[in-house]
């Protein structure tokens, strides 16, 4: 099973979030004309084609333009995304026995106003609405066409599943999606049970014929209109769901998906870093032979808790199919005037990687977000056990070198390749912490840490070496594999809290 779990992260991390959204979208598009050709949609194949192509079309080029006015590199990936959800929320308009007009209008109007609202609806070059969402509920209030979300239809269920499930997998958000759909279902089931339908169909109808799934999976999760801690996602969701599926009419507005989002688009803002981060690039140092600590000044100071990520845009010219979006963890102290990160250079470089390699000093780069929950415990009487395996070590890094004058209880595991890959030894010591250093190549770590030789690390020898392993809240991170493996052996040796952060190739 873990050798699967790996295998399967393994490819999901070979790429973005974005990349694998727009693919997974590209698919839905083929097999919505499939079904289509099959009898099973009836909108007409050329009246979807032309659906498609306008849709695509129009943001691409929108976007396009709207970020040269405001001198801003597009994000070619966004567009298409974005312009494949308009495809799925927008009813196809017929072209026979005559154009409707308006209907087309509409959905134009609605790709140009997605496009744009990423540049005019934003706070210090970040987007605070859903691009899809804000375009469609905007043109809803011209009455030129309005958002029917037929993606919901039962027959595209088949893929949209799956599809759902893969984007929900490898953005961690499954927690997220659990609570919106208990929320909806239940709003929207109790409602059917009063009017006599019986339970299962009540639980059935809206996640058949209710547009929940793909809303929750392409929509609300949607990576830059997210709060950075879990419990705020949470109870995003908790909103959003209630708004999603309560009905009212105000007059001028009705409940419906978009709004939905957008008001709790609205709340994640004013929960999180509200702006861009513009970070000027300071220089660069070898952590080890194959790690890079970049450094960066904020224009303005970043908000974070130490152990949080930050998401780069990164843009270069000859893509290796990644997207140009990467998320680094911070390395520096919370009170730090600069910005680091630690990232593995070790060849084969990625094509962002190689982006961030040839920077040099004075350039910019835009920070678009700041999350994570892989963070210490609020009590500092807490004692905690944190294992790092490679790259891993890079959230305890900014951890260890924001502790107080108030010393923790704290253990680090460090497992390494060799005395040479231990990245951060300044920090480790300054800290305070008690060292543990697995090394596989049989190296003599620094003297302040322990050495652990070269025992493979179980629950038996975890023990060894933490007895009071129980006791802790355990940390782990590193990659997928690394971090299934230490987590299970956490676990056996009686670790009742564990957290994970895992890397799985950027």
């Amino acid at each position: 099973m873990n050798a699967t779990k790996a295998r399967v992260d393994a490819w999901l991390g070979r790429m973005t979030m974005y990349r694998l959204i727009l693919w997974i979208l590209a698919i839905l598009a083929a097999y919505s004309l499939l079904l289509d050709v099959l009898g099973w949609l009836t909108f007409g194949l050329a009246d979807m084609l032309v659906h498609l192509v306008l849709c695509l079309g129009l943001t691409y080029g929108s976007n396009r333009l709207v970020a040269l006015l405001f001198r801003v590199k597009p994000h070619s990936e966004s567009s298409l995304i974005t312009g494949l959800l308009l495809y799925f929320l927008f009813w196809p308009s017929a072209l026979a026995p005559s154009v409707q007009v308006p209907d087309l209008a509409g959905v134009a109007l609605a790709c140009v106003l997605a496009s744009a609202s990423k540049y005019v609806l934003a706070y210090r070059g970040r987007h605070i609405f859903n691009p899809a969402a804000a375009g469609a509920f905007i043109v809803s209030l011209t009455g030129l066409n309005i958002a029917t979300w037929w993606a919901a239809t039962p027959a595209m269920l088949w893929l949209v599943v799956p599809g759902v499930a893969v984007v929900l997998y490898r953005t961690k958000k499954l927690p997220m999606a659990g609570v919106f759909l208990l929320v909806t279902v239940a709003i929207v089931a109790s409602g059917l049970l009063r009017t006599g339908a019986d339970a299962g169909s009540a639980i059935w109808q809206p996640l058949a014929q209710q547009p929940l799934l793909f809303f929750v999976g392409f929509m609300l999760t949607e990576p830059l209109t997210l709060p950075p801690r879990r419990w705020q996602q949470l109870a995003i969701a908790v909103v959003v769901g209630v708004l999603f599926a309560v009905p009212y009419n105000l007059g001028v507005v009705a409940n419906s998906p978009e709004l939905a989002l957008l008001v709790g688009n609205i709340l994640a803002f004013l929960a999180g870093q509200r702006r861009g981060v513009m970070l000027t690039f300071k220089g660069s140092r070898p952590l080890t032979p194959s790690t890079t600590e970049f450094r960066f000044e904020p224009k303005r100071p970043v908000r974070f808790l130490p152990g949080q990520f930050m998401e780069l845009d990164l843009p270069h010219s000859r893509s290796d199919g990644k997207g140009w979006r990467r998320v680094f963890s911070i390395t520096n102290a919370a009170d730090s005037p600069e910005v680091t990160f630690g990232v593995g250079t070790s060849e084969p470089v990625s094509a962002a990687k190689r982006a961030l390699l040839a920077l040099t000093p004075g350039e910019h780069v835009r920070g678009t977000a700041v999350g994570g929950d892989f963070v210490l415990p609020p009590d500092a009487g807490a004692p905690v056990l944190l294992i790092a395996a490679g790259i891993g070590i890079t959230p305890f890094l900014s951890q260890l070198a924001s502790l107080s004058s108030v010393r923790r209880d704290i253990v680090v595991l460090y497992l390494a390749r060799s005395a040479a890959e231990l990245a951060g030894s300044d920090v480790l010591e300054a800290s305070g912490a008690r060292v543990i250093a697995r090394l596989a190549d049989g190296s003599a770590p620094p003297e302040f840490m322990h050495d652990a030789g070269q025992a493979r690390i179980d629950a038996h020898s975890l023990l060894g070496f933490v007895p009071d392993v129980a006791q802790r809240i355990v940390y782990v991170s590193g990659s997928p594999a690394h971090v299934d493996s230490l987590r299970a052996a956490a676990r056996r040796a009686g670790a009742r809290r564990i957290h994970v952060d895992s890397f799985a190739g950027y």
